[in-house]
């Protein structure tokens, strides 16, 4: 039993993985909190498939992946401002216009004969290939976004229990939604290195969406959401190593697994309780 436990971190490639998992885990944990309640689940979404295009011209023309994402993150969050101002369009369709064209585009970039091999790699990630940069990546991310979340504490309860009144209490709604969208992008930028940009809004939404059947104050929710995160991760780890399944799906489909128990949970409790 403790070989079998033991076994796929004898392999560095494996434990670097981890290490990859325990900082996205602890980060996507967390964010996803004020993620779920500030309702940015989708535009989380759409960030991560407009970054595609960057993504795939930074592979083809051998740039860093962190430039072009970045570069993707902001012709679409100018796209969607654009569009946005349209009346007759209206901010949602804007940013699923943006989003899908963004993403068909990025398909297209990624038939060109000079696409390099693995690049489905950034669809779906590749948490097994991560090296020294991408771990001090994760650190840096995990260490600014869960330092932010800790200053920002305060201000992200007051503006999103009571909008209407922050500004009463000190709290400007407008720069405290600046700042956790800023943490989001962020979030996204780094973690789709390792998870892809199809699986990178797991990590960001599932864990919260599992603490909240289960648990009722934020504190408890974002400790229960880092918990799941992790815990969900090192499953997928285990399922790729015995399995021989993609690493990135592995974890997203154990984060999933994680969210179901907890719907049960939350529902059996309720049964016991009536």
């Amino acid at each position: 039993m403790l070989g079998w436990l033991l076994d796929p971190w004898a392999d560095p490639i494996n434990v670097r993985a981890l290490v990859e998992v325990l900082l996205l885990g602890a980060t996507g944990g967390a964010l996803g909190c004020w993620i779920l309640f500030y309702r940015l689940a989708y535009s989380a979404e759409s960030l991560a498939h407009a970054l595609l295009p960057g993504l795939v011209l930074a592979a083809l023309t051998g740039a860093p992946l962190l430039l072009g994402g970045a570069a993707g993150l902001v012709v679409a969050a100018v796209g969607v401002a654009v569009a946005g101002r349209t009346p007759a369009i209206g901010s949602d369709t804007a940013v699923a216009v943006v989003v899908t064209a963004l993403l068909g585009l990025g398909a297209l970039l990624a038939l060109s004969p000079d696409t390099p091999a693995r690049l489905q790699e950034l669809l779906f990630g590749d948490v097994l290939g991560v090296g020294g940069a991408d771990l001090a990546l994760a650190g840096a991310l995990a260490a600014v976004v869960l330092g932010a979340l800790a200053l920002l504490h305060q201000a992200l309860l007051v503006v999103g229990f009571d909008r209407a009144s922050a500004s009463a209490l000190g709290r400007s709604p407008l720069a405290v939604d600046v700042a956790l969208g800023v943490l989001v992008a962020l979030a996204i930028l780094v973690a789709v290195q390792g998870l892809g940009n199809l699986l990178v809004v797991a990590v960001l939404v599932a864990p919260a969406a599992a603490a909240r059947q289960v648990t009722r104050r934020v504190p408890a929710m974002m400790a229960a959401a880092v918990a799941i995160a992790i815990a969900a991760g090192v499953a997928g780890l285990y399922a790729s190593y015995y399995l021989d399944t993609a690493a990135g799906a592995s974890i997203a489909a154990a984060l999933v697994l994680a969210y179901a128990a907890a719907h049960v949970a939350r529902a059996a409790g309720r049964a016991r309780g009536s």
